[in-house]
């Protein structure tokens, strides 16, 4: 099947198996190799991207279901540069360490900070419930999220 969908900004039109997930699309498809593939069962939010401005997994999206609709990756928010105010946040803080986890927990942090007021370090850690990191006790990702929050 065809579709399109414009993805940082740029349209692009594919044929597709009609199962296809979106995190392959991008991965192989697109080269947009930023959004990470975790767990490959909607568990872990390494795969999180932004659809239509909304923070989704997209290990659990088929291509097909977002036609015609627009996303944003990792690769769309800032450049080297540039840095958008959360991965500047991240760096600042030390929100990392491996980094696997990194631009998955930058979209949903996004999100967060976009759909959200007056956030404090509960909310944070309940809005980032669907993202697993695996190194860093999240204390600086709660610290870097908590830094644009309060900045906005």
């Amino acid at each position: 099947m065809e579709v399109s969908l414009k993805v940082n900004g740029v349209l692009h039109s594919s044929k597709i198996s009609p199962n296809m997930l979106l995190v392959d699309f991008l991965r192989v498809n697109l080269g947009l190799t930023g959004t990470h593939v975790g767990c490959d069962t909607s568990q872990c939010g390494a795969c999180t991207v932004h659809i239509d401005g909304k923070a989704v997994k997209s290990c659990s999206v088929l291509v097909a279901q977002i036609d015609g609709c627009e996303v944003k990756t990792i690769e769309g928010i800032g450049t080297p540069e540039k840095l958008h105010p959360m991965q500047e946040a991240f760096r600042e803080c030390h929100a990392l360490q491996c980094g696997f986890c990194t631009p998955g927990m930058i979209m949903q942090a996004i999100d967060l900070v976009e759909n959200n007021q007056g956030l404090n370090n509960q909310d944070i850690r309940e809005g980032l419930e669907g993202n697993i990191c695996r190194c860093t006790g999240y204390h600086n990702i709660v610290k870097a999220i908590k830094t644009v929050a309060d900045a906005g």
